[in-house]
């Protein structure tokens, strides 16, 4: 759910014509900061640059990074997980 939420505040910039682009200023280092402490580990670390980087460059907002790390992280790591589970 808090990913859904992070997404949306970073598209939100979208709604303020001009103005919304300078918010990113503002929201890229929190963004980025936020996917570090959400997700640990390399991945996490990794996930938090690319979610920077994604906010601060204008028109990327529209890439769901918070939701499409949860999808890495649950579901496509966790099946791997699971078939490794059901191997033994």
């Amino acid at each position: 759910m808090l990913g859904l939420l992070f997404d949306a505040l970073g598209m939100v910039s979208f709604l303020i014509p001009g103005i919304g682009e300078f918010s990113d200023i503002i929201w890229a280092p929190m963004a980025g900061w936020l996917m570090t402490r959400l997700y640990k580990g390399r991945a996490g670390q990794a996930a938090g640059v690319i979610t920077f980087v994604e906010e601060m460059l204008p028109g990327l907002d529209v890439i769901p990074t918070f939701t499409l790390m949860w999808l890495y992280t649950y579901v496509l790591k966790g099946s791997k997980a699971e078939k490794f589970i059901d191997a033994k």
